[in-house]
């Protein structure tokens, strides 16, 4: 349960006396309109209704009451400078009980687009202690922002069940990004290739790395595939990262127990079918620099249109990824309805 108002630290170093929610921050048809017209930012009311790690907080339809309590702003470090990757926090907010907004917290930071190509965004938020420790970290995704344009957003969090500390802080934890043209998703609209990439969360044990990359044939016709998906490894800048050897099969990383040590065979998807590669690689760290790239653009064969999926390969000082063929996967279930396909 939210409490009263808490009390700031006294030693504030300049309060961002922003508009309350509901009262002076733009609404989101404002946002809206403000993405597609003249000016440089679009921004989103300061008590957000979108989902949050613990679930979704309620919408003014949902909600008893209406946001129009004024939250407390609670001190930032001064200035809050934007790093390179064009994240500020702008921010940081304590809701009172009966403000109308189920939030406990809420953290306001923007986004600006410093590349050429529109991007989309996910910006993982920590929340923190008066001792610096984290109390919840919230992850958001600020869609399509043109380059050289700026977008604010926010992310709320609530209270845990068990005790927690005050919350007396916020930092930016981890900016991930791609290209509008290369987004990947598990669901939603089919793309004009007619196919999903996407990756899984994978599963880690004892320095081993497992990440299974799916292929959904979500348009109308027979998609063919056979052999492996082409990878491109790119670090934090989307450049491209050189030094990595990638194998064919993930018996070259392990030799068994894993999926994707077989020879390729030709796999047709009819619509609505599904295949399946795994990527797996080791962690382990000896002489030399680690190499860590949080990105791979995939194709899913020759020719096709690429994809930037986010496996956070830590490679260690090994250089090399295995790469498992392409084979049918008799396991998906369209996220819609939750059956498997036919």
């Amino acid at each position: 349960m939210p409490r009263a108002f808490r009390t700031a630290p006294v030693a504030v170093v300049g309060l961002l006396l922003l508009a309350a929610c509901g009262t002076q921050s733009p609404s989101r048809e404002d946002a809206r309109s403000q993405a597609g017209g003249d000016g440089p930012v679009r921004a989103e009311a300061l008590c957000p209704s979108d989902h949050t790690q613990y679930g979704s907080l309620p919408t003014p339809a949902d909600s008893p009451v209406t946001p129009s309590g004024t939250p407390t702003p609670l001190p930032l470090p001064s200035p809050a400078a934007t790093d390179e990757t064009g994240v500020r926090v702008t921010g940081l907010y304590a809701w009172a009980e009966g403000s109308g907004c189920a939030a406990d917290y809420s953290a306001e930071f923007e986004v600006t687009n410093q590349g050429t190509e529109a991007v989309t965004y996910t910006v993982t938020v920590g929340f923190l202690s008066a001792s610096g420790g984290a109390v919840d970290n919230v992850e958001k995704t600020v869609e399509s922002v043109g380059p050289g344009r700026t977008a604010k957003a926010v992310v709320a969090m609530r209270e845990p069940a068990v005790q927690a500390p005050e919350v007396a802080g916020v930092d930016v934890i981890k900016v991930r990004s791609a290209p509008v043209g290369e987004l990947s998703s598990a669901s939603g609209p089919c793309p004009a290739s007619g196919v999903r990439v996407f990756a899984d969360q994978g599963d880690a044990a004892m320095g081993l790395r497992v990440v299974g990359l799916h292929l959904v044939n979500c348009g109308t016709r027979p998609y063919r595939v056979y052999g492996y998906p082409e990878l491109e490894l790119l670090d934090e800048d989307r450049d491209t990262v050189d030094g990595v050897r990638i194998l064919h099969g993930t018996d070259q990383i392990a030799a068994t127990g894993l999926a994707g040590g077989g020879e390729p065979r030709p796999v047709v998807l009819r619509p609505g079918e599904a295949a399946r590669a795994s990527l797996a690689w080791r962690n382990t760290t000896g002489f030399g620099e680690a190499v860590n790239a949080p990105y791979a653009r995939v194709r899913a064969k020759p020719g096709a249109d690429p994809v930037t999926v986010t496996p956070e390969f830590d490679l260690g000082t090994t250089g090399k990824l295995g790469v498992g063929p392409w084979e049918r996967d008799e396991t998906y279930r369209d996220p819609a309805t939750g059956t498997p396909r036919p």
